[in-house]
């Protein structure tokens, strides 16, 4: 079964909408850079509001080691997803605390061989610009996509469909496709967005 994940939640509400939804992760951005940043508080009172099933995931962007475990920590989360330029040291430092998400570019996918057989790190393909709402050239990528992967970048209830049958990921990710405004979520988009990527079975997957 197809994992979805809803990013960029940055309130009670929103995760309830999420969750209420059928996601199986939501998404707290504690990257200083963006708009979508939370704090540990907002994010553990977010997080609790849903309950144990859901995961918890942790977004983080060139921040130190001390700070991506310590911000995890407080806020509660389940699993941490790791953005930027990344020694594999560092990567193996924080996937011997929690599951983590290692979000690559299309231009970095040699580094996917790294961690083909980690068991505590699974792969994302995100746009060179998280956030942006540009989506990739998902059969451009085809050939290289990792399998077991997880699909973001641009993604929405729109896509979500095509995006699955080109390259048949194992987790779907959404932010700003899924917004009234950057923070804010759009419940129907997110309702549809979950709904499109649970009807995409994967026997529609390609072979």
């Amino acid at each position: 079964m197809i994992r979805v994940k809803v990013c960029g939640t940055t309130s009670v509400p929103d995760a309830v909408l999420s969750a209420e939804a059928g996601a199986d992760a939501l998404g707290f951005i504690f990257a200083p850079v963006s708009r979508r940043r939370v704090t540990a508080a907002v994010a553990r009172d977010a997080g609790l509001s849903v309950g144990p099933s859901v995961a918890r995931v942790g977004v983080f962007m060139d921040q130190g080691l001390d700070e991506v475990l310590r911000l995890s920590e407080s806020a509660r989360m389940s699993s941490v997803q790791l953005h930027g330029p990344l020694s594999s040291l560092y990567v193996e430092q924080v996937a011997a605390y929690y599951p983590v998400l290692r979000v690559l570019r299309p231009a970095d996918l040699a580094e996917a061989a790294v961690w083909k057989d980690h068991p505590a790190v699974t792969l994302m393909l995100d746009a060179p610009a998280p956030g942006s709402g540009h989506a990739l050239d998902w059969a451009a990528l085809r050939p290289a996509f990792p399998p077991g992967a997880w699909l973001a970048g641009g993604l929405g209830p729109d896509n979500v469909a095509q995006a699955m049958q080109v390259l048949a990921p194992a987790g779907v990710d959404a932010v700003s496709h899924l917004e009234l405004r950057p923070g804010v979520k759009n419940r129907d988009a997110v309702l549809r967005f979950v709904q499109t990527a649970r009807a995409a079975t994967a026997a529609s997957y390609p072979q």
